[in-house]
């Protein structure tokens, strides 16, 4: 009976003294930073280990937003784009699963790591605390209310500088900083993949009746589809591209969770999938979810043709609504998803061999498992998007304009999921998806992360930045989000520092400490050589080729007699210390057998035979760091990384020294 009265006492204690550690964090700060997503931890700790005193305020319980919330499955682009912590947390990930790098990875790993920056930054964080007001004399930010919902306390934050990392741009929206909510039209920045668009991508198959009772108009839409017609191509709406959950599962039965009939199930929301079917084939569960495997038996599931786990127009109030509405919205889609995932399994119009298949999954027990084993974020892809001092366009993205003041660079296509579903020529059809790439990276201007300056003069936005609806959709990646968050929490303690306007610091300056400094801690820099510098000599003919590298292009060697081909990346000569040296190899099906690659340190050479056969690709690229071995450099007799053609089909990239810790 006592042990049982000191339980409870415990846990009647434990409430009010996490409410006096909270409270206690209610005061004035150097820099105060909303949202605890990736992008917030990075910046957090960038800032601390500026010597800032920072506090990070997350309205939720969770840090790392979709990184931690089951997006495992990176959305990259090309890993030149990442740098920074943000290439630091992903080796750390690969640390954790015996690789150099990794970029697929389970929910409780990512989240676990965000935890130790904050813990290694020794940055205090308050929990459950969401923005009521803002507070502000002139341009300056003064002060933010924040409100504990459950707890029902609350109190202020001032600081020096703010840094808006949320995913719906909640401070930067009651600072009064413009923005943008859904598609401008394309003749708003002479643009031609933006507004209203209808294309083939994620689309239903031809000839779906849109009614209850099929070819019966008064029976009533089918839930899921709009009324109205589709609008002109390119013109521009309030509508906003679908949300989903990216869903962890596993098949591991010692791990697993059953699916279950979920709250609030309604399997007449499912018809459109049944009616899909009807038209086309459904051979296993990839032809309706992105089925992606991730480490220790668990998925990252996203959405995948006509009718999957995008809700599909069910969002287009979420940027601008309260807590409450965004709260339904929320758990609409919780209901959505579990209840798709029970329909496959269980509804008898489904082949048996799919509800077989799907049979073999269920939740993991050990991820979110403060949030009843489901994930704790929303895919928010896009909500509010500032109108700073520069617009990122299109033509950014596609190379036709180029910023000087990059501090982040972006590779992934232009990409929006479906806004709408409606009725067209009389069948049911998904608007808005829209996939264009073919561009390489380019850097994302200062300009696009801090709001004009007679808005808001100590407030920076890497999130819900400056960018049309089409070019968000190339931005709007987490290894992104995390370098422009380490690029704010820089040039957030330089304004302090200069005591000039977050419009007004010095860019160039910034862009030099991300070079120097790139974990914020004093680590020697990598050494990193590209096919397109100066340090690289070419022997030999060599075919530059655009797509499937590391970086904007690389080098391709046919084989053709015994002419002598080479590539010779040099660091310098002026190069010390122990260095482990990596190739990037980019993995290509008509590649070589091997390739044959020289190392000389300054003193000593060593000749190393690289197999095909031995390069694993793990997640989206297609290539990966090869590991040469540790060196250590003289600091003299011009060192160099030498791969040869030897007459075979072989590649050359890149090369990247790391030095040893």
């Amino acid at each position: 009976m006592k042990k049982l009265l000191l339980y409870m006492l415990c846990v009647i204690m434990l409430p009010t003294a996490g409410l006096r550690a909270q409270s206690s964090l209610y005061k004035n700060y150097d820099i105060c930073i909303y949202g605890g997503t990736s992008s917030g931890v990075i910046a957090a700790y960038t800032a601390a280990k500026l010597g800032k005193s920072v506090l990070l305020v997350e309205p939720g319980k969770n840090l790392g937003g979709m990184s931690s919330g089951g997006l495992g499955l990176t959305d990259i682009g090309n890993k030149y784009a990442i740098s920074g912590l943000a290439l630091d947390f992903y080796r750390r990930i690969g640390q954790h699963y015996g690789r150099f790098e990794q970029w697929i990875f389970e929910p409780h790993v990512a989240e676990n790591l965000f935890k130790e920056y904050i813990k290694k930054g020794k940055v205090p964080v308050m929990y459950q605390n969401r923005l009521v007001s803002v507070q502000k004399q002139g341009t300056v930010i003064t002060g933010i209310i924040l409100e504990n919902p459950v707890s029902k306390a609350g109190g202020k934050v001032s600081a020096k500088v703010f840094i808006d990392c949320s995913y719906e741009g909640d401070l930067m929206a009651r600072a009064g900083v413009s923005y943008a909510v859904g598609r401008e039209a394309n003749s708003d920045y002479n643009e031609t993949f933006n507004g209203v668009q209808l294309m083939n991508g994620h689309q239903l198959p031809e000839g779906i009746d849109p009614y209850t009772i099929k070819g019966e108009a008064a029976s009533g839409l089918l839930w899921g589809i709009t009324p109205g017609s589709l609008a002109a191509k390119g013109s521009g709406d309030a509508k906003v591209q679908a949300y989903n959950f990216r869903i962890c599962l596993t098949n591991n039965p010692a791990n697993m969770i059953p699916i279950t009939k979920p709250e609030n199930y309604q399997p007449e929301r499912y018809e459109l999938l049944i009616r899909q079917m009807e038209k086309r084939t459904w051979k296993s569960l990839q032809d309706v979810f992105i089925w992606s495997g991730m480490p220790n038996q668990k998925t990252d599931i996203n959405n995948r043709n006509g009718f999957s786990t995008d809700m599909i127009g069910m969002n287009w109030d979420y940027p601008d609504a309260d807590y409450a509405k965004r709260a339904a919205i929320w758990k609409s889609h919780t209901d959505y998803t579990k209840g798709l995932l029970y329909f496959v399994g269980h509804d008898e119009r489904v082949p048996q061999h799919i509800r077989k298949e799907i049979s073999a999954w269920g939740y993991p027990k050990d991820e979110y498992t403060d949030n009843g084993n489901w994930s704790h974020q929303l895919y928010i892809r896009e909500a509010r998007r500032m109108k700073g001092e520069l617009v990122m366009t299109q033509h950014h993205c596609q190379g036709q304009e180029v910023v000087t003041d990059g501090v982040g660079m972006a590779a992934y296509t232009m990409d929006s999921h479906n806004c709408d579903r409606l009725i067209v020529n009389g069948v049911v059809k998904n608007e808005g998806n829209v996939e264009e790439g073919g561009f390489g990276p380019y850097p994302i201007s200062y300009r696009a992360i801090v709001p004009k300056q007679s808005e808001a003069s100590n407030l920076i936005v890497p999130v819900c930045l400056s960018a049309t609806h089409i070019a968000y959709g190339s931005i709007r990646m987490e290894p992104v989000f995390m370098v422009l968050g380490q690029s704010a929490a820089i040039a957030a303690a330089q304004a302090i520092d200069r005591k000039v306007a977050v419009q007004n610091i010095d860019v160039k300056g910034l862009q030099q400490q991300l070079k120097n400094n790139p974990l914020a801690d004093g680590t020697k820099p990598d050494i990193l050589i590209d096919n397109n510098t100066a340090q690289v000599a070419v022997t030999g003919e060599w075919s530059v080729q655009k797509k499937g590298g590391y970086g904007p292009d690389y080098l391709e060697a046919l084989p053709s007699g015994d002419q002598v081909k080479s590539v010779r990346y040099s660091p310098g000569k002026t190069v010390s210390g122990k260095y482990t040296v990596y190739i990037y190899y980019p993995k290509l099906e008509d590649h070589s057998a091997q390739t044959t690659i020289n190392v000389f340190d300054g003193k000593v050479k060593q000749t190393i035979t690289l197999k095909d056969s031995d390069v694993k690709v793990v997640g989206q690229t297609s290539g990966e760091w090869v590991s040469l071995g540790q060196y250590t450099f003289t600091g003299a007799g011009n060192p160099y990384i030498e791969i040869l053609a030897n007459g075979t089909k072989v590649v050359a990239d890149a090369v990247l020294l790391v030095a040893a810790p």
